[in-house]
């Protein structure tokens, strides 16, 4: 049964995947009332008749204070608060058709991960382009190591919330917190950004150990050479290093790397088990993020003169031919370094 504590306080949720509907669930069962925008009518349908996500998270009844629509405009213009959770390379289009609807006012949470490309910015910089009438303190970054399944089963979970305010992080903190939802405020929106985006290229990598049968040494030192790489690109971006010490970067690259409800690990996986990427995505419906951020990423690397020698080796598995075979020959045998002055 809903707990009704918040008197029908209505929140605006634009993406209804697996993570917006798990998160649009979490607030509904708080006693807001959800305005859901689907994409998908299907997904519209399937939440009214039958009070589940069937597409994108079967198998979790949903609270009636959900109301799906394929409406945007009627998610925006109803709502102050609006939590967004698209693919990352439908964030600025999708952000564009709310404009006109977005006051100064209004709160934005996004929950996307990744990166654009082309532009090299995080979803909180798309957003500060297309939506310029907004307060930038009104930016919410909200990250952290969540499978949307787990949370939707209300198994113990910690994220963090990251915005420039911290008194309007403390407001959305209070939103989410519940007893099974743990929520951490933190004042570094790119450093959140950038953990949860990059973590999913590394996490490829990861699948690409299994997959190949290799062991766990081998997946250890990928993740905590990943974590160099990701604050190596994060300090050069004006990130606090701390934030990759916390739940949204050494954590949520973890999770990402080592659990099988991972998309990004799962397709590093078949990669490493000798499947072509292409192969891999014509059978999925649902988008693993680090496929097209390894290209943004890589790009921004290039642009920037940093070496992330994980990344590289990804970028060419995925876009050059290059096999996890030749990847993990090439890093195993690159000039020996320094660890501690690598980090930086």
């Amino acid at each position: 049964m809903d707990t009704q504590t918040n008197g029908q306080q209505r929140i605006g949720v634009v993406g209804a995947g697996s993570w917006g509907t798990a998160l649009a669930n979490l607030l509904a069962l708080k006693g807001y009332g959800i305005d859901l925008w689907a994409y998908e009518p299907e997904v519209k349908a399937d939440i009214i008749n039958h009070r589940e996500n069937k597409l994108f998270l079967p198998d979790i009844t949903l609270s009636e204070n959900i109301v799906p629509t394929n409406d945007l405009g009627q998610v925006v213009s109803n709502n102050k608060t609006i939590l967004i959770v698209v693919p990352s390379h439908t964030m600025r289009q999708v952000a564009l058709n709310m404009a006109d609807q977005v006051s100064k006012e209004t709160i934005i949470i996004t929950a996307s991960k990744g990166i654009e490309d082309g532009t090299y910015l995080t979803m909180f910089g798309v957003l500060e382009q297309t939506l310029s009438m907004l307060d930038t303190n009104n930016l919410v970054v909200l990250s952290g190591p969540s499978f949307a399944k787990e949370v939707a089963c209300k198994v113990p979970t910690a994220i963090s919330i990251a915005c420039k305010d911290l008194t309007v992080a403390t407001r959305v903190q209070h939103m989410f917190a519940t007893e099974y939802f743990r929520v951490y405020v933190n004042d570094d929106p790119i450093g959140l950004e950038l953990g949860g985006a990059v973590k999913n290229i590394i996490a490829i990598a990861a699948g690409f150990v299994d997959g190949m049968g290799l062991g766990l040494n081998t997946r250890a030192a990928v993740i905590t050479r990943g974590l160099a790489e990701i604050r190596r690109l994060g300090i050069h971006l004006g990130a606090n290093p701390h934030t990759f010490s916390g739940l949204s970067g050494v954590g949520d690259l973890i999770l990402t790397c080592t659990g099988d409800l991972s998309r990004n690990y799962t397709v590093g996986k078949e990669l490493g088990q000798g499947k072509t990427i292409a192969d891999i995505q014509a059978k999925r419906r649902t988008v693993a993020e680090g496929v097209r951020n390894t290209k943004s990423v890589y790009n921004l690397s290039k642009k920037l003169g940093i070496e992330l020698p994980i990344i590289n080796e990804v970028y060419k598995a995925l876009y050059e031919g290059s096999t996890p075979e030749n990847a993990v020959k090439r890093l195993m045998t690159r000039p020996l370094g320094n660890e501690t002055s690598e980090l930086i």
